[in-house]
C-alpha cells in the first residue's frame, strides 16, 4: 500500500490548477489540416494567457509534450516560450509519456512547484495527426549519409546505384509497439476476448460517450474550457469537437465491421478512438502566488501514481493498477470520490479496466489486497462523455480531463475527482484532483 502524499510546498501550499484550456479536437485531415503541434500548441497557451489577463513575464516554467514529434522542433516546450511573449530565460523542457503525456508535463510542473524551483508553470500538450514526420527506408537513410561523405561524383553514381525504387518510398510513422509489434488496436482485441467484453457493450459505451459529449455541448457547460480556434490562414474556424456523433445510435454502431481481427473481431472504427489534432494546457501556481495575483483558482492537485504493466498482454491495463495507488496516496477511499473519468482509448479497454476495478480476484492476485478497489457508480463515471466521442489527440487528453473534471466538480458543489489513462508501452496513470 503506498504511502499517503503530501502535495504542497514547504511553506505547506497547495498546488493550485488557476486554469485550463484546449482547442477543438478535430478528426485527423479536418478542421486543423496543414496545421502543426507546435503551431496548437502556441495557440491554445497563448489564448489561455490572454482570456485569464495574466502577463506571460510571470511564467517561470513551461512543460509540454508532443507525442509524434516533429525533428524540426523537438522542444515544443521551447517553442511555446519563444512564441508567446514570455521571458526569454523561462525554463522549458518537453516530455513524452504516449498517452499519459500531460499528466506527467502536470507532474512535472506541480514537482517543480513542491520543491521550491518555481511558484508558477504551465503544463499541457499538443498532438497533430495530420502534419506528421514521414520517414525513408533505413537502406535510403544509411546510403543518403554515404552520400554526404562521398568525393566525388563517380563514388556518389555508385552509392545511388546501390538504391532500388522500393527503397525510395516513403515510410509513414508506426502504428505498432516498438517493443512489440502489437498495435494498440490489437491490444483492444486481445483485452476484449481475454475479459469477455462483448461486441454489444462496446458499442453501448461508444453510444453513452457521444450522448453525454453531445450534451455537454448542448448545455453549454465546454463553453469555458474550450477556445474557437482560427488556423492559418484564418479563413475558417473551429468553435467545438467534431468527432462527436449528435445523433449516436447502438444499431449504426452494430453495422460496422470488425477494425482488427475481421474474421473473429469486435473492436470496430466506432469504439476506438480517432486520429485526432488538438491542444491542451492548464495553469499551475502555489496557492499563495494565486492569492498574490488575485486569481480564482481552479482546484488543488491531490494525488497522481504511474504504473507500468508487460505491454504484449492486456498491455492497456495500467490504470487498474495506478488507480489504487493514487487512492491510497491521497488517503481516501474510492467512494469518497464525486467523479471518476476514465481515458476510452477503446471501448474494450476501458470495460477491462473497470470490470478489475470491481473485481476481488484481480484485487487479491494482482494488486495484493484483500478485495476488490471500486464499486464503480456509473453516475460517476464519465459524465460528459470520454475519449471515443472527443478524440484523442495524444499529448493532449490528460489536461482535458483535469480540466474537464474540475469544472464538472466546480458545477456539482465540489469534492473529488479521479482520472485515469492508460498509455502505450504497458504504463497507466492516475490522477485524484480536488474542487477548489
Amino acid at each position: 500500500m503506498a504511502k499517503a502524499q503530501s502535495l504542497t510546498t514547504r511553506n505547506g501550499d497547495r498546488i493550485a490548477v488557476v486554469t485550463g484550456l484546449r482547442t477543438p479536437f478535430a478528426k485527423q485531415a479536418t478542421a486543423f489540416h496543414g496545421v502543426p503541434a507546435l503551431d496548437l500548441g502556441k495557440m491554445v497557451v497563448n489564448e489561455m494567457l490572454t482570456r485569464n489577463d495574466i502577463d506571460p513575464k510571470i511564467i517561470q516554467q513551461v512543460v509540454f509534450g508532443q507525442v509524434v514529434q516533429m525533428p524540426e522542433a523537438p522542444n515544443i516546450a521551447r517553442e511555446i516560450v519563444l512564441g508567446t511573449g514570455m521571458d526569454i530565460g523561462t525554463d522549458a523542457y518537453s516530455v513524452s509519456r504516449a498517452c499519459a503525456t500531460s499528466f506527467q508535463a502536470i507532474t512535472n510542473v506541480t514537482e517543480s512547484i513542491m520543491a521550491g524551483s518555481i511558484d508558477c508553470g504551465i503544463a499541457g500538450g499538443a498532438d497533430s495527426s495530420s502534419v506528421v514526420p514521414i520517414g525513408v527506408s533505413k537502406k535510403l537513410a544509411h546510403q543518403l549519409v554515404n552520400l554526404s561523405k562521398a568525393k566525388t561524383t563517380s563514388d556518389k553514381l555508385k552509392i545511388a546505384r546501390q538504391l532500388s525504387l522500393k527503397d525510395l518510398l516513403p515510410v509513414a510513422p508506426a502504428v505498432s509497439e516498438y517493443s512489440t509489434g502489437i498495435t494498440m488496436g490489437q491490444t483492444a482485441e486481445q483485452m476484449a476476448k481475454s475479459y469477455n467484453i462483448s461486441r454489444q457493450a462496446q458499442d453501448e459505451l461508444a453510444h453513452r460517450s457521444h450522448t453525454l459529449a453531445a450534451k455537454a455541448w448542448e448545455e453549454g457547460k465546454l463553453k469555458d474550457e474550450v477556445m474557437t480556434a482560427y488556423p492559418e490562414p484564418m479563413k475558417s474556424f473551429i468553435a467545438e469537437d467534431n468527432n462527436i456523433r449528435k445523433n449516436s445510435s447502438v444499431e449504426g454502431y452494430a453495422k460496422l465491421r470488425p477494425a482488427f481481427d475481421r474474421k473473429h473481431g469486435t473492436v470496430t472504427a466506432a469504439t476506438s478512438t480517432p486520429l485526432t489534432d488538438g491542444a491542451a494546457a492548464v495553469l499551475l501556481m502555489s496557492e499563495s502566488r494565486a492569492k498574490e495575483l488575485g486569481l480564482e483558482v481552479l482546484g488543488y492537485i491531490r494525488s497522481y501514481a504511474y504504473s507500468a504493466v508487460p505491454a504484449d498482454v492486456d498491455g492497456l491495463i495500467g490504470p487498474s493498477y495506478a488507480i489504487p495507488e493514487a487512492l491510497d496516496r491521497a488517503g481516501i477511499k474510492f467512494d469518497d470520490l464525486a467523479l471518476f473519468d476514465m481515458h476510452e482509448a477503446f471501448a474494450a479497454q476501458t470495460l477491462a479496466n473497470l470490470k478489475c476495478l470491481e473485481s476481488d480476484t484481480f484485487a487479491q492476485e494482482k494488486l495484493g489486497r484483500p478485495e476488490r478497489v471500486a464499486n464503480i457508480d456509473q453516475s460517476k463515471f464519465n459524465v460528459l462523455g470520454g475519449s471515443l466521442a472527443y478524440g484523442h489527440p495524444f499529448a493532449a487528453t490528460g489536461a482535458r480531463m483535469i480540466t474537464q473534471t474540475l469544472h464538472e466538480l466546480k458545477r456539482r458543489g465540489g469534492g473529488l475527482g479521479l482520472t485515469a489513462a492508460c498509455a502505450a508501452g504497458g504504463l497507466g496513470v492516475a490522477m485524484i484532483v480536488e474542487s477548489a
